[in-house]
């Protein structure tokens, strides 16, 4: 089996989760290949040798491989994306970070977690993204999908802005705000939630505006169709505002015409026999937990 191992960097928490796991591909004798820049951050720690394993670098994927490891948080699996693209390689993620939505497999149970998925025990769980253009173009943006939202909001000012936004060419409202989410069911659980937006299973067919700070206090989050044509266009008192996918921010001229849309691919999320979403709820969200019992 091609696997690519993937990290944002290397530090003192994820240095046992990285030797179980090479020690374990090992025995397996897979095929790993690191990301480049995660490869280098772990060669500087001369506890752990990877020169001893032969292992490779990728700075791109291609369709050879059949697994991509993140090895971090929720965020980790954010950035990961943007190497898988349309590949449709199943992405799987060893949890060092905190919470852990999309990062599911716990530090100490990586061998269990591995026997399942090198013997097929496992389902693929296909998440949806958001696609961004521009005045109908794509040049603002290096990539211009997201797995979990993308989002307005204000700049280098503490007004509101407003988002007038419009669904299939039907004006819906202009949000006086300090920025709007537009969110998948996957970031339902993200920056959404935090903003009073709903839990969305991620298999719906669905997405989400979430206002954040709204000044009229009559908008709510809206749940809407993925196969609604999303436009949007800000003002303000600033010239321009933050557009951000993700992890991933640029800055945009006021009064451009916005477009979101579902995109054309999805993300494959490795989910084992024991993962069930509604379970994480309960277990991440403390769902039915009453300190007092």
């Amino acid at each position: 089996m091609k696997i690519a191992v993937y990290g944002p960097h290397y530090n003192e928490r994820s240095k046992s989760t990285i030797q179980t796991l090479i020690d374990y591909l090992k025995i397996r004798k897979a095929n790993v290949v690191f990301e480049k820049n995660f490869h280098a951050s772990i060669l500087s720690d001369s506890d752990i040798d990877l020169n001893a394993y032969q292992v490779k670098t990728f700075d791109v994927l291609d369709a050879s491989f059949e697994l991509l490891i993140s090895i971090g948080g929720d965020g980790t699996i954010l950035r990961a994306i943007t190497f898988v693209k349309d590949l449709m390689i199943p992405i799987v993620g060893i949890n060092t970070g905190r919470l852990g939505f999309l990062a599911t497999i716990p530090m100490n149970t990586i061998h269990e977690a591995m026997d399942e998925i090198f013997e097929g025990n496992y389902r693929v769980s296909k998440r949806s993204l958001l696609k961004i253009s521009v005045d109908n173009t794509d040049a603002c943006f290096e990539l211009d999908f997201a797995l979990n939202e993308i989002t307005v909001s204000r700049k280098n000012t503490t007004s509101m802005i407003s988002v007038e936004t419009w669904l299939d060419d039907e004006y819906l409202t202009s949000y006086w705000a300090d920025g709007l989410i537009v969110s998948t069911p996957t970031g339902s659980t993200g920056y959404s939630l935090s903003c009073g937006g709903p839990v969305i299973i991620p298999e719906s067919d669905s997405l989400v505006l979430t206002p954040i700070a709204p000044h009229n206090l009559n908008a709510r989050p809206l749940v809407i169709s993925s196969d609604k044509i999303i436009k949007l266009k800000v003002s303000g008192r600033e010239s321009h505002h933050l557009v951000s996918l993700d992890s991933r921010i640029n800055t945009l001229e006021n009064n451009r015409t916005i477009t979101i849309q579902k995109a054309p691919f999805s993300i494959h999320m490795i989910e084992l026999k024991g993962d069930r979403f509604l379970e994480t709820l309960r277990k991440k969200l403390l769902w039915g937990a009453d300190p007092r019992n």
